[in-house]
């Protein structure tokens, strides 16, 4: 078999080639899932116990409306990027330089409100991970067990994230509080992200896109958890 021939059979979706071969690739995905929520979690834990998260929240709240709204952007476009590029690289070392990049920019963006669950709330983090971990194993049943395609949730997932960013602005720049409905909301949008990206890895991905695969999900995950957080604060401040 020619270069091109192989290439070309690692582009065949995974629900095309054989069960053993599918396997490979979920395990491979998974296994990387794990390893971005680890790394994710020594980060977080090392910004925290080494003081850079209370830098970052000083840095952020120092930065104002417009600083603020480009943060936010940049956080946006350089996850964007890493995801894409990651999952358009056929080369293995750019695809895991994009996912050491999109999990220490999570952990990075999100270390303040991490520091303020620790400090204001004690035992949230906790509670918030077991919900996301228990929604997750949900939703991961649904899309194994029932081998349904729910690719028509991209829609949805890409309206909703839009639709959040434009009230995340908003809030920047009118001062409003985004409430407890937003958070709500955002984890309804999550588990929907979740649901269709493994239906993605199911059905959809080649099998040399595992890296790629591990860091939609470990993306929609990450956002389950901090709204699951989000929520549980707002309910411990009333």
């Amino acid at each position: 078999m020619s270069y091109q021939e192989v290439n070309d059979a690692y582009r065949t979706p995974v629900s095309q080639v054989s069960v053993d071969r599918r396997s490979a690739f979920i395990t491979k995905t998974y296994n990387h899932l794990l390893a971005a929520i680890i790394a994710f979690t020594l980060i977080s834990v090392y910004l925290y116990q080494s003081g850079i998260s209370t830098k970052i929240a000083i840095f952020m709240s120092s930065l104002g409306t417009i600083g603020m709204i480009a943060m936010v952007a940049a956080f946006v476009g350089i996850g964007w990027f890493a995801s894409r590029y990651a999952g358009s690289s056929d080369s293995k070392a750019v695809q895991y330089l994009n996912l050491v990049i999109f999990t220490a920019l999570y952990a990075v963006f999100f270390s303040p409100l991490l520091l303020m669950a620790i400090v204001k709330a004690p035992g949230m983090i906790e509670s918030a991970v077991g919900v996301t971990l228990a929604g997750t194993a949900i939703l991961t049943a649904i899309a194994f067990f029932t081998r349904k395609d729910f690719s028509f949730l991209k829609g949805l997932v890409y309206w909703g994230v839009g639709l959040a960013l434009v009230a995340i602005v908003g809030g920047f720049i009118f001062g409003y509080n985004l409430g407890i409905w937003f958070s709500v909301i955002m984890i309804g949008i999550s588990g929907a992200s979740i649901l269709y990206d493994t239906s993605n890895i199911i059905h959809h991905y080649p099998e040399d896109k595992y890296v790629a695969a591990s860091i939609h999900l470990f993306s929609s995950i990450a956002m389950l958890f901090i709204y699951v957080l989000r929520l549980f604060m707002a309910f411990g401040e009333d």
